[in-house]
């Protein structure tokens, strides 16, 4: 793999973990408060799309080769979200 198509899949990576920190905070109440049973199907559909979703769209970047440091920087963009919102609460 090349070091364009590398750099391009971090950045994606780093972006989508911002926007599913997004989409979680969003839908914060379908999926962490009601009955048992709701919790369970919403929490299903929705990790199961956001994840289809983000191999799919690095199946189109780089054909779907998963790095250790793709997930990394995922994580560090889905905590950099909350960082900011804290942030900015105060």
């Amino acid at each position: 793999m090349d070091l364009k198509i590398q750099i391009s899949s971090m950045l994606f990576s780093f972006v989508f973990g911002i926007f599913f920190a997004f989409l979680v905070n969003l839908n914060y109440r379908y999926l962490f408060l009601g009955s048992r049973k709701r919790k369970v199907i919403c929490n299903f559909l929705f990790f199961t799309v956001i994840g289809l979703s983000y191999f799919f769209i690095l199946k189109e970047i780089n054909e779907a080769v998963l790095h250790y440091y793709f997930l990394f920087l995922f994580l560090l963009g889905f905590y950099i979200f909350f960082l900011v919102k804290k942030r900015r609460k105060k």
